[in-house]
C-alpha cells in the first residue's frame, strides 16, 4: 500500500507535476510516422496532457506546436498547410515548424507584431517508424544507442495501441515477470512455426519446447532485479524438473519503456505514453535480428484488432473484451481471445482510469514494480534538488555508450544462467545482418 499523496506524485503528469517534470526530460513518442501518410501531412497530438499539433511542411520537416492558436484559440488542427508553415484559417495568422508567427495579413500594412507572437513548440525527431518529441527545459539529450534505433529501418516496425488507463499502471504489466504464466496462458498449444508476429508463441530458446507450455508448467519464476544505466534488468528465472533453467531477459528502461524479447528473433521495444492522466498510448518498435520485418503482415495483423485514425483497440470495457467463458474453460485463461494485448488491456483499464494503490498488496514476485517505484521517486527528488544528473541515462555515462538492452530468452543446461544468456545474445547478435554489435 502507498498514500494517496504519493499516488497522486507518481501518476499525474501536466506541466509542472513532479512525475510530468521528470517525464519531460526524455523523448516521448508522439505520433506514427504513418499517420503522416497522405496529402496533407497534419495530426492531432495529446501528449502529456498538452494539445499539440504535428505537421510537416513543405521542405519535409516536421513541425510540433500547441494546437490553439495564440491569437484567439482556434484550432490549428484545421489549418492550412502552405507557405512552408501552418496558417490559421481565422484570421490567416501562419506560424513556421519552430512555432514562429512570421505573418498576420489582417494587421496594418508594416506591422512587427508577428516578431513577438510564437507558438509553443517542441523539438521533434523521426526513428524508425515513430515521430519523438522533446517537451523539457534546455537542449534534448541524444539517443541512446538501443537496438530498436540502430537497426535499419527494414528490420524495424513501429504500431501503437490506445488504453483508457494511467500510463503507469500500462508500464508496471511489462515489469511484472510472474502474469505471463496466468494472464497469457494458453490451454493449448499452436505450431510455434505459424507464430510470425505473435508474443509468446515461439519456441523456447533452443528448445522444442514451446513458450506457452514452458510459461504454462513453470508458474514460479525466481525474479532478480538490477539497476543500470537505463533503468532495470528484470531476470525471470524459471527451474525445470529435469535440472535445466530456463532464463527471460526483460528491460525497464526509463522512465516508461520496456524492453522484451518477443521470439528468438525479434524483441520489443515498447513505451507506454501518457495522452493525459487517465489515458495512454502503448508505442512498439518490434525490432528483428535476422530477416527483415514482414511489415505488410504485422501491420494486417495489428489492424485486425484497432480501428483508425486513433488506433483503439476493437476488444475494449464496452463489449467486455470479447470475453467468452467457454473459450476461458478450454483455450486461454482469460477467454478473451488469442491476442496479448487484450489481455494486458483488460488487466490495466480494469484497475480503473487511475488504478488505488492505497489498497494494493504487493508480493514478492512484484519485486521489479518496487524498484522501479523507487527509482522514480529518486529521479523526482533528482529534478527538484537540480541534479538531473542523478537520473537514468542522465549521468556520466554518455548515451552512445548505452547499447541494447540485451532481451531474450535462453535455457542454462549446467546452472551456469547467466553465461547461458550472454552467450544466447551473443550468438543472435554475431548473426544479425546489421551491426548489432555491444560497446565494449
Amino acid at each position: 500500500m502507498i498514500s494517496q499523496d504519493l499516488n497522486e506524485q507518481i501518476t499525474r503528469v501536466g506541466r509542472g507535476t513532479d512525475t510530468g517534470e521528470v517525464l519531460r526530460r526524455y523523448w516521448q513518442p508522439a505520433a506514427l510516422i504513418d499517420e503522416l501518410a497522405g496529402n496533407r501531412p497534419v495530426v492531432p497530438v495529446r501528449l502529456l496532457g498538452e494539445d499539440l499539433v504535428l505537421f510537416r511542411d513543405e521542405q519535409g520537416e516536421l513541425g510540433l506546436i500547441q494546437r490553439q492558436c495564440p491569437h484567439r484559440g482556434a484550432d490549428l488542427c484545421f489549418g492550412r498547410l502552405e507557405d512552408n508553415g501552418l496558417r490559421c484559417p481565422f484570421h490567416g495568422w501562419h506560424f513556421d515548424r519552430s512555432g514562429q508567427c512570421v505573418e498576420q495579413p489582417a494587421e496594418p500594412e508594416g506591422s512587427r507584431m508577428h516578431e513577438q507572437i510564437k507558438a509553443r513548440a517542441y523539438p521533434v525527431v523521426e526513428k524508425n517508424g515513430i515521430v519523438f518529441a522533446y517537451m523539457g527545459p534546455g537542449e534534448p539529450p541524444a539517443f541512446p544507442e538501443f537496438d530498436c534505433f540502430r537497426a535499419p529501418e527494414t528490420h524495424v516496425f513501429a504500431f501503437k495501441g490506445l488504453w483508457e488507463c494511467n500510463w503507469l499502471q500500462a508500464m508496471e504489466v511489462g515489469i511484472d515477470p510472474a502474469h505471463a504464466s496466468f494472464l497469457h496462458r494458453f490451454l493449448q498449444d499452436e505450431d510455434p512455426n505459424e507464430s510470425y508476429g505473435k508474443q509468446f508463441r515461439d519456441k523456447a530458446a533452443n528448445t522444442e519446447i514451446p513458450m506457452t507450455k514452458l510459461l504454462r508448467d513453470y508458474p514460479r519464476p525466481e525474479i532478480q532485479v538490477e539497476e543500470t544505466d537505463f533503468g532495470l534488468r528484470l531476470t525471470a528465472l524459471r527451474h525445470m524438473e529435469d535440472g535445466r533453467i530456463h532464463v527471460r531477459v526483460t528491460n525497464q528502461i526509463f522512465p516508461e519503456a520496456i524492453c522484451i524479447p518477443m521470439s528468438r528473433e525479434m524483441t520489443i521495444t515498447q513505451w507506454h505514453v501518457p495522452v493525459d492522466d487517465e489515458t495512454c498510448y502503448w508505442y512498439s518498435m518490434f525490432t528483428s535480428f535476422g530477416a527483415p520485418v514482414n511489415k505488410e503482415l504485422m501491420r494486417e495483423q495489428r489492424l485486425k484488432e484497432h480501428r483508425l485514425p486513433d488506433y483503439a483497440p476493437l476488444k475494449n470495457k464496452s463489449n467486455s473484451y470479447g470475453y467468452d467463458p467457454e473459450e476461458q474453460g478450454v483455450m486461454t485463461y482469460t477467454g478473451m481471445g488469442m491476442d496479448i494485448n487484450v489481455h494486458d488491456q483488460w488487466a490495466v483499464e480494469s484497475m480503473g482510469r487511475i488504478q488505488d494503490r492505497t489498497d494494493e498488496h504487493l508480493g514478492k514476485s512484484d519485486v521489479g514494480i518496487i524498484r522501479y517505484r523507487r527509482m522514480l521517486r529518486r529521479a523526482i527528488d533528482a529534478v527538484k534538488a537540480g541534479d538531473e544528473t542523478a537520473m537514468p541515462m542522465h549521468g556520466s555515462v554518455a548515451l552512445d555508450k548505452i547499447f541494447g538492452p540485451v532481451s531474450t530468452d535462453a535455457i542454462a543446461q549446467d546452472g551456469d544462467w547467466k553465461a547461458a544468456w550472454h552467450d544466447s545474445d551473443a550468438e543472435r547478435r554475431k548473426a544479425c545482418s546489421w551491426d548489432a554489435t555491444l560497446a565494449e
